[in-house]
Formats: structure tokens, C-alpha cells, sequence
């Protein structure tokens, strides 16, 4: 597989866009492109399929949108976004309106909690895009209602995001449905092996474009940690809350709990409004345009809102509880600090939870800043069960104040019981991308150059 090292570009001039669209950037004051952008925009344009690794929040929907918009204006065809959640989708379909507008751009968006019969209208006006979220858009293929063979350029974006939401089923029937002859664009924040197979199965030769490794996180967020024990989080979120100016975006585990504390929340005055997957469609789209608005000053939300909330005046993200997945922790925070802004999170984590903190730092390469010195915080590690062992014990541990910290070494010690287990000597059954036999010379060659393939996708070398 390819790999573009390009230099970034300074402007949208010199990328291959057409004179019409570069107008209507530079009269939506879009002058500089992000990284994604100039590196992806003219690899798009040339036709060829490519994957990009890019956090959210890095202007990946006009990375695809501007090289889609012209080339389905000069070679026909319709043009495809597969997206994971219902308010990507929408983000997605209003900013290629926004860009669109001028050159008289239709779209469709097939979404679940929304009217069929709606969609099924917008489809017969012919649009030149559909958005969709997985399920909503297999539902139409199998009605009929839409025919995906005309699909010229596809969009695969968050995908990695799609396959931890369980859509890999929808998501192989969708490339069932479009034909083989398409250009193919796979948008995604991590590369895990599914999405390498994925590549290596439905893309040709795709270019790889990585402008933010996995575990990176945003520059401008000032991170930091408070260890408290759950039964004084609420008193720590009131008083936070009560200091914080701006808009505050909350994230919970669970939808039973941002419930409760979004009703806790406004009994004690703060104007605050819920979004996950409990709510209709209408109301999340009420919860986020009225956060946006200034209706409501604080969202509290699931990990759904984690990549699916595009405002850029958010001033402070809280991590009421912890993420189950360490990686969405970059993803949380990345919800501030956006566009160039600075912004701020404030994680609480609970004494069981030091090993998940460390796992988090490690991840992101950085020591973050705590109301605990190193060496209570090593002694919370060694008297305080894990939290995946569960632990009844409640303790104290000091006042408010904050720690200095030594800077993690690269030899840290791995997590117990984190080890990859030695192999035993037993032979296991061959995994092959196929379920091919070994015997055959020809079908071994070919299963050796879609492994280095695969390798290629994952360390960005042959």
C-alpha cells in the first residue's frame, strides 16, 4: 500500500480543486486546510482509493466532501456516506449543504428514528448523496428503495467507530450492494485488524494517510485528574460547575445515569439536557441545538455523543466516569479545544481506577496533572483493589491540592495480569483470511501477499 507524505499545504490553491469551489471556500472563510485535508484532498481527486487515520475533529468531512462534490460533477454517479450514529450523519449532510448550496446539491439522509415514508421521498428527487447510517440504509437496499449500484465514490467514515457499535454485518452487506468499480474513502481514528481486512478485501491499493497517530491527543486541551471517591463526585461536579463560564459537555458510562443526574443537575439550577440512545431522534436533536444555542448550558451524554458533537465553544469537558474503552478518552476530550481553540477536561477518577489512569497516560504519552503526589498514588495502587475486582472499601486520601508528578519512563511496568500469556505448544487451526487450505502453493502465495498487505495498511511500510 501506498503512503502519501506530502507536505501540508498552506492553501486550498495548488490542491486540485475546481475554480468554483475554491470560490465557495474562501467565501465560508475556509483559507487554510487541515492536514487531512491537504493530503487527502488531491489523492481523492486522482480517482484513487485511500484510508485515512485522522482523529475527530480534524475536518475529515471536507476532506472527502470537496473531491466528491467535483468529481460527481464531472463523472455522474452518486456519491455514498456511511456513517455510525444518526448526528454524524446529520453534521455530515449540513455541511455538504453549506458547501453544496451553489452548485445545487441534493442530498438524503437515511437514518433510524426518523420516518421511513420521509425517506423514501427525499430518495425519489434523485439526490447526488446519501448519508446513512448502516442499518437505516441496509433496510432500504433490501426494500428496494434505494439501488446502491449506482454508487460512484463511497465513504466509510469512523469506521472503526461502526465496528465497536457491532455493524461489521451491515457494513459487509452495504459493500455487497455497491458495485466493485468505485472509488473508496475509509475515514477512521484507530486501525484495528478488521478494518486492515476490510482494505485488503474491498479497496485497491488504497493510499494510506495518517496525519494523527492513534492515542494522540488535542494540543490545546489542558488535561487534568481529580481522585475522588463516587460517593463525593456530585459535590466535586457542583462546585466545578459552579466556577465554569462557558458550555461544559459531561460524560457518563451508562444512559440510567446521565438520566439521574441531568434531573439532579437542573433541581439544582444548572440549565443541563441529556443525550443518548433512550432518546428519539428529536429530542437529541433539541438537546444538542439547544446546548449549541446556549439553551442549555451543560449536555451530559454517553460515549454516542463522543465523536457525533461538532461545536466549537465547548470550554470544558468532564469525564464523570471514565471511559470502558481507554482509546475514548481522546475521543471524549477532543469535543473541546476544537478549531484552534484551547479548552479544558477534567477527568474524576476513583481510587480503584489508578491502573485505567495509567493505561490513559500511557496511551497519550503524557504524565497528566492530579490532586495526588506519585506516592499516594502508588500507595492507592497497592492498597486498593482494582475496580475490575470490585472493591467495597471506601478510604480518604488527603485534601484538594495538586501533586506534582515524575514523568512516566517508557519502562513502565505492565498492569498485572495484562501480559499476553506464552504460547503453548498446542497446534491450532489456521486462521486464514479465507479458510484456504495451506496445501495449495498458489492459494499460500496469494494468502502471503495479502498479509503483507495488511502489514503494510497497519505500519504504513511494505
Amino acid at each position: 500500500m501506498n503512503k502519501t507524505k506530502q507536505q501540508e499545504a498552506t492553501s486550498f490553491d495548488g490542491l486540485g480543486i475546481a475554480p468554483k469551489l475554491l470560490e465557495i471556500l474562501t467565501e465560508l472563510g475556509y483559507s487554510t486546510p487541515t492536514p487531512i485535508q491537504s493530503q487527502a484532498i488531491p489523492v481523492s481527486l486522482e480517482g484513487k482509493d485511500m484510508v485515512g487515520i485522522a482523529q475527530t475533529g480534524t475536518g475529515k468531512t471536507l476532506a472527502f466532501g470537496i473531491p466528491m462534490l467535483q468529481l460527481l460533477a464531472t463523472h455522474k454517479g452518486l456519491g455514498l456516506v456511511v456513517l455510525p450514529t444518526r448526528e454524524l450523519a446529520l453534521q455530515v449532510d449540513e455541511h455538504l449543504k453549506i458547501i453544496g448550496k451553489k452548485i445545487g446539491l441534493r442530498t438524503s439522509v437515511l437514518i433510524g428514528g426518523e420516518p421511513i415514508n420521509k425517506q423514501f421521498k427525499s430518495l425519489k428527487l434523485k439526490p447526488h448523496i446519501i448519508i446513512a447510517t448502516p442499518g437505516r440504509l441496509t433496510d432500504h437496499a433490501e426494500r428496494k428503495s434505494v439501488n446502491l449500484m449506482n454508487v460512484r465514490i463511497l465513504v466509510l467514515d469512523e469506521a472503526d467507530m461502526m465496528l465497536d457499535m457491532g455493524f461489521l454485518p451491515q457494513i459487509k452487506a452495504i459493500l455487497k450492494f455497491v458495485p466493485k468499480k468505485k472509488q473508496t474513502m475509509l475515514f477512521s481514528a484507530t486501525m484495528p485488524s478488521q478494518i486492515v481486512k476490510i482494505a485488503s478485501d474491498y479497496m485497491a491499493t488504497p493510499t494510506r494517510i495518517e496525519v494523527a497517530p492513534a492515542g494522540t491527543s488535542a494540543e490545546n486541551v489542558e488535561q487534568e485528574i481529580i481522585v475522588v471517591e463516587k460517593a463525593y463526585k456530585i459535590d466535586y461536579l457542583r462546585d466545578i460547575l459552579g466556577k465554569a463560564k462557558g458550555s461544559v459537555l459531561v460524560f457518563m458510562r451508562t444512559k440510567h445515569a446521565v438520566k439521574s443526574l441531568t434531573r439532579e443537575l437542573n433541581n439544582f439550577g444548572f440549565a443541563a439536557a441529556e443525550i443518548h440512545s433512550n432518546r428519539s431522534l428529536g429530542q437529541r436533536r433539541e438537546a444538542l441545538e439547544g446546548f449549541k444555542l446556549g439553551k442549555y448550558r451543560i449536555l451530559l451524554a454517553t460515549d454516542i455523543a463522543a465523536r457525533g458533537i461538532d461545536v466549537k465553544e465547548i470550554e470544558l469537558v468532564i469525564n464523570f466516569d471514565l471511559p470502558e474503552k481507554t482509546s475514548d478518552y481522546v475521543h471524549r476530550i477532543g469535543r473541546t479545544a476544537r478549531a484552534g481553540k484551547s479548552g479544558k477536561a477534567i477527568s474524576f477518577v476513583m481510587p480503584s481506577q489508578i491502573r485505567t489512569l495509567r493505561e490513559i497516560e500511557r496511551l497519550i504519552k503524557k504524565t497528566i496533572k492530579t490532586n495526588k503526589t506519585e506516592e499516594e498514588l502508588e500507595t492507592i495502587i497497592r492498597t486498593v483493589p482494582n475496580e475490575k475486582k470490585g472493591s467495597g472499601r471506601r478510604m480518604q486520601y488527603g485534601k484538594r491540592g495538586s501533586g506534582v508528578r515524575k514523568p512516566i519512563r517508557s519502562n513502565t511496568k505492565p498492569i498485572k495480569g495484562s501480559a499476553k500469556k506464552p504460547l503453548n505448544n498446542k497446534p491450532r487451526k489456521s486462521q486464514g483470511f479465507s479458510g484456504q487450505s495451506k496445501s495449495n502453493d498458489s492459494t499460500q502465495r496469494t494468502m502471503t501477499d495479502k498479509e503483507k498487505f495488511r502489514r503494510s495498511m497497519i505500519t504504513g511500510r511494505r
